[in-house]
């Protein structure tokens, strides 16, 4: 069911539209392409290294993105179908978090066009990218329903949440490269880009673009994300136990 309404919502965005759901991917080859040119210029770095790393970065900050921004309203927004359908709220949740996957795969394709322009040294550990993946779908999962129930309950959280998300566009190294500030001859400049290692975001998005890129695989973001997922998931199960029954009344 949750898989039908995720595929409902994505053809009933593009009703009417002539090439449909491929504004997904024109969209973020743009957004991409633009960012790359300018960002490889201030940044000093080679437009053939920077646009992949970005791009994929992008890709995969959009799927993060939307899942907090989008899960902090998801049972606000299906309030009719809570109310009249006697459904477990799981539902909701993963309706979103299928929906967001199918996004992630439209975007993909940019992706698979940079590597024709821009070759990368892929290897067998390149496919770790599918489990990273799995991995943060599972996390995404934790997130909307978490986020989700407490934004019914208090509905400030959801303008604070996208407040939060668009900060830390900008603190993650998705624009600009962590190994290269963390090298910097400047001191103040390496030191300052180590703080990214606090950042929960930069873990999950290292295990899937440095398989994606050929990049070295560094296995201490793997053992941050296992520690972070079980955490996430100790807490989801605490929320689903004790309010689920609660969130046909706040809405």
């Amino acid at each position: 069911m949750w898989a039908h309404l995720g595929w409902q919502d994505i053809k009933q965005r593009y009703r009417r539209s002539v090439i449909g759901p491929l504004w997904i991917t024109i969209s973020m080859a743009v957004t991409c392409t633009a960012l790359g040119l300018l960002y490889s210029q201030l940044f000093n770095q080679q437009l053939s290294v920077h646009l992949p790393y970005l791009a994929v970065g992008f890709i995969i900050w959009g799927f993060i993105g939307n899942c907090i921004n989008e899960g902090s309203e998801v049972f606000i927004s299906n309030e009719g179908l809570i109310k009249q359908l006697p459904a477990p709220v799981t539902i909701h949740v993963l309706r979103l978090l299928w929906r967001q996957v199918l996004f992630f795969a439209h975007n993909l394709v940019v992706y698979f066009v940079l590597l024709l322009i821009f070759p990368k040294p892929l290897t067998l550990l390149s496919l770790l990218a599918i489990p990273a993946f799995a991995v943060l779908a599972l996390n995404g999962a934790w997130v909307i329903l978490v986020v989700g129930t407490i934004s019914t309950r208090f509905r400030d959280i959801p303008p604070v949440t996208q407040s939060v998300v668009q900060l830390m566009f900008f603190m993650t190294p998705i624009v600009w490269n962590y190994d290269e500030f963390k090298t910097n001859s400047n001191p103040a400049i390496a030191e300052r880009a180590q703080l990214a290692e606090i950042n929960p975001f930069m873990h999950f998005l290292e295990i899937i673009r440095q398989p994606m890129l050929g990049s070295p695989i560094a296995w201490h973001h793997w053992l941050v994300v296992g520690v972070i997922t079980v955490v996430g998931w100790a807490l989801a199960l605490v929320v689903l136990r004790n309010y689920r029954s609660r969130v046909s009344y706040w809405v």
